[in-house]
């Protein structure tokens, strides 16, 4: 069954901006399956935002998600 995006419902959603890279923290919900946790981190590349692997975060970064990731689970 392949993806359909109609189907992924999302309750939350929040975008943090770093200068070239943003991180954006969700809660999604796919055909109705129990609610998940998604971080993803896109970079700035040639004027175009690309996904990548979240990889490690900087204190700056790990400071500014920590209360969104609170505010997300009270979202589940």
């Amino acid at each position: 069954m392949p993806y359909d995006a109609s189907l992924d419902v999302s309750t939350f959603k929040e975008v943090l901006d770093f200068q070239n890279t943003r991180i954006t923290i969700g809660v999604f919900s796919y055909n109705g399956a129990p609610k998940k946790l998604q971080i993803g981190r896109e970079n700035l590349i040639d004027g175009q935002w690309n996904f990548t692997k979240l990889g490690r975060l900087g204190k700056e970064e790990a400071q500014a998600v920590a209360p969104i990731l609170m505010k997300a689970i009270e979202a589940m």
